[in-house]
Parts: C-alpha cells; sequence; structure tokens
C-alpha cells in the first residue's frame, strides 16, 4: 500500500497535466495504460501454462480506442463481436490454443482495455471536472485505508486474498474517499456536491474491489506484482487496478443521475 501511495505522488505532476491536456494527449496516454497493462495480464498466466493469443488482443485495443477518437464508438458493438468472433475461430481451427487461452484473452481485452477505456467517456462529458472523480476516489482510499488499517485495523477483511487489508481499514478508505470527494466538489464544483458524497462512496467501494480483484488475480497466478516498470513500485496494473473498476461505476452513475 505505501509503494502505492509513494508513486501515485510521484506520478501526480504527470497526471495533472495529462488531464488538464485532455484530447489526444489522454487518449494515447491511456491507450498506452491500456496496452501495457494489458501485456502484463496476460503474461502473468504463462506462470500457470495459460498462453493468451497477445498480438489479438493488442489489436483490438487499438482499434477500440481509435473507433472512440475517429468515430465516436460507432462500430464498438462491432469490436466486441468480432474479437469474439475471430477468437472462437481460431480455438475452433488450431490445435494450438486451449478454451483457457482464448477465454483469457477476451477476458484481458475487457477487464483492462474496455473498462480504462472509461476514463475517456468521462473526460468527454459536460463538464470536465467529472474526469478527476475515478483518481481522487482511488488514491484517497488507498491513503486512508492504510492508515486506517495502521492504526486502528483488527479484523481481516478477506485474508486468503490480501491478507493485510482489514475492515477498519476499508471503512476508513470509504470515509477518507468522501469526504476528498466533498473537499474537491465544493472547491470546484459546487452545483454537484450532493452526488460527490454518492461517487465517494461507491467509487471507494469498487476501487478496493478492483485491489482485491487484482490481488486474487496475483495469487492465482503466483506473482507478487503485474509488471515492474517503475522498479519497487509494480506494474501499470498495480497502479490502475482500482481505477479499472473505478472510472466505469463512476461514469455510469453519472449518465444516469447527474444528467
Amino acid at each position: 500500500m505505501t509503494r502505492r501511495i509513494l508513486s501515485g505522488i510521484i506520478g501526480l505532476p504527470l497526471l495533472i497535466y495529462i488531464i488538464l491536456s485532455g484530447g489526444i494527449t489522454l487518449i494515447f496516454a491511456v491507450l498506452f495504460i491500456a496496452l501495457m497493462g494489458l501485456s502484463e495480464f496476460y503474461k502473468s498466466f504463462f506462470q500457470k501454462n495459460i498462453y493468451p493469443i497477445t498480438f489479438i488482443g493488442y489489436f483490438f485495443t487499438a482499434q477500440l480506442f481509435a473507433d472512440y477518437y475517429f468515430y465516436r464508438q460507432k462500430y464498438f458493438l462491432c469490436i466486441i463481436f468480432l474479437i469474439t468472433f475471430i477468437l472462437l475461430i481460431i480455438f475452433l481451427f488450431s490445435k494450438k490454443y486451449s478454451p483457457l487461452d482464448v477465454s483469457i484473452t477476451l477476458l484481458g481485452f475487457l477487464y483492462v482495455s474496455v473498462f480504462l477505456l472509461h476514463i475517456i467517456y468521462i473526460s468527454d462529458m459536460n463538464v470536465k471536472n467529472f474526469i478527476w472523480f475515478p483518481f481522487i476516489t482511488a488514491w484517497a482510499t488507498d491513503t486512508f485505508a492504510y492508515f486506517t488499517g495502521y492504526f486502528f485495523g483488527r479484523k481481516k477483511l478477506i485474508p486468503q486474498v490480501s491478507p493485510k487489508k482489514t475492515v477498519e481499514g476499508s471503512i476508513g478508505g470509504i470515509i477518507g474517499s468522501i469526504i476528498v470527494s466533498l473537499f474537491f466538489s465544493y472547491i470546484f464544483m459546487p452545483k454537484f456536491i450532493l452526488h460527490s458524497v454518492v461517487i465517494g462512496l461507491i467509487g471507494s467501494i469498487f476501487s478496493q474491489i478492483g485491489d482485491l480483484i487484482a490481488s486474487k488475480i496475483k495469487r492465482y497466478v503466483g506473482i507478487k506484482d503485474f509488471g515492474n516498470i517503475i522498479p519497487g513500485h509494480g506494474g501499470v496494473l498495480d497502479r490502475f487496478d482500482s481505477i479499472i473498476l473505478t472510472a466505469p461505476i463512476i461514469y455510469y452513475y453519472l449518465i444516469f443521475f447527474t444528467n
């Protein structure tokens, strides 16, 4: 957890620059993160003798972001259909790939690429400051959960998945996320201050779920970190595992309850 907080502080200036720049800069940044995260996800399963069809995942991830940039999702369902259909055809005629290889290829595309694309969706909404919420809720949750768990943690949350996480830390993370979201909304978008309470709540819950899902995957494949892009701080997925779930849930809340 301390590594996550430290890496967040180190990457904060770059994150602020990318978000403020928006547009093509943000799209390329999220695409880069998606491709790097997808690579880490696929490679992690090599430990289990599962070999995803990596070039299919990379190709359709690029198509997904190109479709958004050039056609504003006009061919989104077509891309989902094509990657599924092509993977099934490969499975049908190839002796090399197992059902698990094909399934993990598709899961990685959906879990990493499609979920992360929601960051771009939020950035394209009418209220530009919404883009900060996935990062604010994830960072605040991590920070407050760590310190609350460190000082007050007693009861384990899900020890078989993540032995160090506690119920007290989880609650502290939720409270911290709500407080920071409220403060941000009060300063920059006071009209949405009530929504910020809900966003802080659900953002924190799904941030923790995303972190636990990533921990379960790493425990299943038998690795400590997804990668080592920043020595001592893990890989891209280790840094974005919370945001992978936080971005979609915040986006759909905003779509259904603020428009």
